[in-house]
Order: C-alpha cells, then structure tokens, then sequence
C-alpha cells in the first residue's frame, strides 16, 4: 500500500509578516544541541578546552555552516545560474545548501578558532565530529517536512514508498530524506558516540574525526541510492551522483586519519 505524503505546512511560527520555517528551526536545533553536548565532551580526559571557550566557537560553526553551505551549492551544483544573477546568491530563504559546502565552512571555522585560541586542532575536531550527525539528521527531517529532495520511484510493491506532491508525477517514490536522516544522521550519531565513551579512542587525535568522514561519505553514498538526483544535474560520472562523488574525498581523507590516530597510539611508548 503506497503511502501519501502528510501535508506538513513548511512554515512553522506565523507572527504576522514573520514566517519562521521547519527548516531554520532544524539548523537552530541542531546547533545548539551539538553546542550544549559539545561543553560536555571537551572536559572529558584528555581535557581539550574550557566550555566557555566551546561558547564562543558556536558563533564560528554558525558562520562555517551558514556561509560554506550556500556557497557550496553554488559552487558544486548551480555556478552557471548563480554567476549568471547573482544577487540570486542572496535570497537564501528560497532554499539551496549543500552539505559539503557547509563542511568546509565549518572547517575553516574550526581552523581559525583553534589557531586563535591555542587549542589542539584534531582533538577539538574530533569532538565536534561526534555532535555533527545532529544537525545532519533535524536537516534531513527539515527536508522531508518541505517535501523536497525526494526519492527515486520504488519498484512495485515497496511497503514504505510514498507520493510526493510537488513530484513531477505521482508514482510512489522511497523517502529518502527520512532514509538520510536515520542512516548519516542517527546511525553515524550512534557509533560516534558510543566510541567517544571509550577515553583510549578519545585520546587517538583524529580518529574519531576520521570515523566520521568514513562513516558520513558511506552512508550518503548509500542514501544516495535511494534519493532521485537534482533534474539540472541527473547522474554524472558512471551513473554517480553529484552527493556520492563529493563523498568520495571524505571517505579517504577518513581513512588517512584513522591510520594515522591509530599509528599515534603504537608510537605511545608503554605506561
């Protein structure tokens, strides 16, 4: 039985002119939930920074993600329209961020802040990683509610596909927002997490960064299976997606980093 869209209103608070949207609520969300389980994390031993100093950085990763996001859909999926009317690069509330664009953002951010601030970069980063999925799963939510970013239609008989309204047809497509959110959203949260319990990982800089950059550029490739490509891209090399070939840096930048976190902890000589 194919199931059919709720009919979600995309605005959440009307006060008069002001219309506040699901979608700036899932990114406030997700920043301050990340920031408040952050201030907890960077006292855990190895001890990183103050959480004062983590309060101070919620104005950077706000920028990062805000700035580097819509600059990254500009620059990875719509340059040619954008360069074309740019002030359309302004009109931020009619949508258009990319995830890996916000990525970037954030590592610039981080960066800065820890060179300013005198504090070890990779064992900031990897606590930031564990709170990231956060923001990455209220998003994909924030997604499904818009009902944007749809799936691709679902073979015959596929229990949990569903009508998009504002779909080109209304053949019964996977909801993939939902499949994003719960795979690099609540998953990579769920393994994130339990590892940075674990102080003998914690004290392996960059490992659980790395962790996060393999775990998300595999379960994007993934969700990106279910999800129908943006119409004025479609598939591009080998029948990959625009999301998966950005991904594919992420997962051997990954990898660099768990074997050399790894290899830290070998060179540790012996307590």
């Amino acid at each position: 039985m194919t199931l059919h869209f709720p009919n979600f209103d995309p605005v959440a608070i009307r006060i008069g002119p002001l219309a506040i949207r699901w979608y700036a609520l899932a990114y406030i969300a997700g920043l301050m939930a990340g920031w408040q389980l952050m201030r907890r994390l960077a006292v855990k031993s190895p001890f990183v920074t103050t959480p004062e100093l983590v309060d101070d950085f919620l104005s950077y990763a706000t920028m990062g993600v805000i700035l580097g996001g819509r600059l990254g859909y500009i620059c990875f999926y719509r340059p040619s329209d954008y360069f074309s009317h740019p002030l359309e690069i302004f009109k931020v509330w009619q949508g258009g961020m990319s995830f890996h664009g916000g990525f970037l953002g954030v590592c610039v951010a981080t960066l800065i802040f820890t060179r300013l601030h005198k504090i070890d970069l990779w064992a900031f980063a990897d606590r930031l990683a564990v709170v990231a999925p956060i923001g990455l799963c209220l998003g994909r939510i924030a997604n499904f509610i818009n009902g944007e970013l749809w799936g691709r239609v679902a073979p015959p008989g596929t229990p949990f596909a569903m009508t998009f309204p504002n779909a080109p047809d209304q053949l019964p497509r996977y909801p993939s927002q939902l499949i994003q959110a719960s795979l690099e959203g609540a998953l990579l949260f769920v393994i994130l997490f339990t590892c940075s319990r674990s102080q003998k990982i914690r004290t392996q800089r960059g490992l659980l960064t790395g962790l996060f950059l393999v775990g998300y550029g595999v379960f994007r490739s993934i969700g990106e299976i279910f999800r129908e490509p943006d119409d004025f891209l479609g598939f591009l090399w080998e029948g990959a997606t625009m999301g998966q070939l950005l991904s594919a840096p992420m997962i051997v930048g990954g990898l660099v980093l768990i074997g050399w976190g790894l290899l830290q902890n070998r060179k540790q000589p012996a307590a």
